[in-house]
């Protein structure tokens, strides 16, 4: 739904995968532990042979949704409390050690399961958004039967839809609906 060509690695890494599920049109991607297992191979954050199982899809979701509520409130909305502390005890599961390198560090997992392996490397790319400051540029769409994630390149930071033609469109037409009907956005009267 964006450009990609000014979206940072790290940044991109986090969005996809919050982007696993469009619940917008109910489309999941991660359907069974094969699927999570070649989404995480294709960005090389466990092996193509790698074995997870419906726990670490389970968790794996978990991780998912609690990003999502993050991202929300990025976007200026209140944050599901339940959704952060399920992602909280779920990367509690997953320790992360701080590696070394000639040219510089990242968080691997302490670990060697391969959701573990595949959380680190998550954990690491929030870890760079936050070093190179896109974390908060990382938000879901205002929209409520949207929020599908997306980069705000925006100069001010203020973009608050996925896309300006499909979901900002959408509100800001149901807005001036409601104006001039008298209606709120959800039936009820104007106050």
């Amino acid at each position: 739904m964006d450009d990609d060509a000014g979206v940072p690695a790290a940044v991109r890494l986090v969005r996809d995968f919050v982007n696993t599920f469009e619940p917008q049109i109910d489309d999941e991607t991660l359907t069974s532990p094969d699927r999570l297992r070649d989404w995480f191979a294709g960005r090389d954050l466990v092996a193509r042979d790698a074995h997870l199982g419906p726990a670490d899809l389970d968790v794996a979701v978990t991780v998912r949704e609690g990003l999502r509520a993050v991202l929300l409130g990025h976007a200026g909305h209140h944050a599901d409390p339940t959704a952060l502390d399920r992602l909280n005890q779920a990367l509690a599961g997953a320790p992360v050690a701080l590696l070394f390198t000639d040219d510089g560090q990242r968080l691997v997992a302490a670990g060697g399961a391969p959701l573990h392996q595949a959380l680190a490397g998550l954990v690491d790319a929030i870890r760079v958004c936050g070093e190179d400051g896109t974390w908060p540029r990382l938000k879901v769409c205002a929209r409520d039967t949207c929020r599908w994630a997306y980069y705000d390149a925006s100069r001010n930071q203020a973009r608050r839809w996925c896309s300006m033609a499909g979901c900002g469109n959408y509100v800001k037409m149901k807005r001036a609906y409601a104006v001039r009907t008298g209606r709120t956005p959800h039936g009820g009267p104007t106050a």
